[in-house]
């Protein structure tokens, strides 16, 4: 295969080629490399973030390590699937699309039994159809999350859930620029989402891109635009689902619930089903990244808090399922109770198409 593009991540002859979303919106920076550590290492850097993205980046990186170095014993196959998937597996914790796409590409090189010498662009092939299927998928859940906005409605969202984050057009993202289009979108506040500032770096440059109107607060601001009646729905993404509905996502979304709550103010979230993680029974069971405490003591080069100040720095916090008013994947709205009625994951590509 000689090139794949969607968004801010392909495949071009031989190399994998990525948005550094660090540099946004100063710099829209393309970095290409054809070594997987580099790769692994721009997503524990945050150059490549979002649950999504970080699972096709990982499988971009599995093919690349096969493609890069191919194989000529069969019998090395366990130890070399074994290598770099704890590569990638160690990068981050919470996201679990990171870890589904692990185990598909595992599932993949196993299943080969031609020529081992081919297995890279078997692999190549398997990450490409990865990345094709989440932009299938994030274009049903614009669909059927848009159909949740009524006219003249204006909405919140947290972080980052657009093309930057996805291989489409984005999760909560998604239903925000579709709804737009649809001409029942009024307007989109946009949470700067501290401390990296994802809301206001990247959110509010893809609404900027798209011509959405749209308006940055601070991440206080949101609970007295709510007071003020001023947001009618919270659309925010995930980074994984329990299997009771429980949501990890982007640290600040459980106070947002919370608030959205008190005020009546429907709260929305969408994920592809490969963020639903049934094996963890709740969201007790949901392993947290804790970031490195400079990303509260500084910015950029200079000090913000005082030297040998105690940080806790979490980057995902857990929202309970009794403050979701629905969950929105590729299949469909589902509304409390969760649990079994949370869908799980198909081939999006072949349903699809259909």
């Amino acid at each position: 295969m000689k090139e794949h593009k969607t968004g801010a991540i392909g495949w071009k002859e031989g190399k994998v080629w990525f948005l550094d979303q660090t540099r946004i919106p100063a710099e829209q920076r393309v970095v290409e490399t054809n070594d997987p550590s580099v790769l692994a290492g721009a997503i524990r850097t945050l150059s490549i973030r979002g649950a999504p993205l970080i699972g096709i980046a990982a499988a971009y990186g599995v093919a690349l390590d096969f493609i890069s170095s191919p194989m000529s014993r069969r019998e090395d196959l366990p130890s070399r699937l074994a290598r770099v998937q704890a590569l990638f597996a160690s990068t981050r914790p919470t996201a679990v699309n990171l870890f589904w796409a692990l185990e598909r590409m595992r599932e993949t090189a196993e299943s080969f039994s031609g020529n081992i010498g081919n297995l890279g662009e078997v692999l190549l092939n398997e990450a490409v159809r990865i990345h094709e299927e989440d932009r299938l998928t994030c274009e049903q859940i614009g669909i059927h999350g848009a159909a949740l906005i009524s006219p003249g409605m204006s909405v919140l969202t947290h972080c980052n859930t657009g093309a930057l984050a996805t291989g489409g057009i984005g999760t909560a993202f998604g239903i925000i620029r579709t709804a737009w289009e649809k001409k029942v979108l009024r307007h989109v506040y946009v949470d700067e989402t501290r401390p990296l500032l994802q809301g206001a770096r990247l959110t509010a440059w893809e609404l900027t891109q798209l011509g959405i109107p749209s308006t940055l607060i601070t991440d206080s601001t949101a609970a007295f635009l709510m007071l003020q009646g001023r947001i009618q729905a919270v659309l925010v993404g995930a980074d994984r689902i329990a299997a009771n509905g429980d949501v990890a996502n982007k640290v600040g979304t459980y106070g947002l619930a919370v608030t959205a709550r008190y005020h009546a103010i429907p709260f929305y979230v969408a994920a592809p089903t490969s963020t639903i993680d049934s094996t963890m029974k709740s969201g007790k069971d949901i392993p947290i990244e804790v970031r490195d405490s400079a990303e509260l003591l500084r910015q950029g080069e200079r000090a913000i808090a005082p030297i040998g100040m105690e940080v806790y720095a979490p980057a995902f916090d857990v929202t309970p399922n009794e403050l979701i008013t629905a969950i929105i994947t590729e299949y469909g709205v589902v509304s409390p109770p969760f649990g079994s009625h949370l869908p799980t994951r198909q081939s999006s590509l072949e349903n699809f198409k259909k």
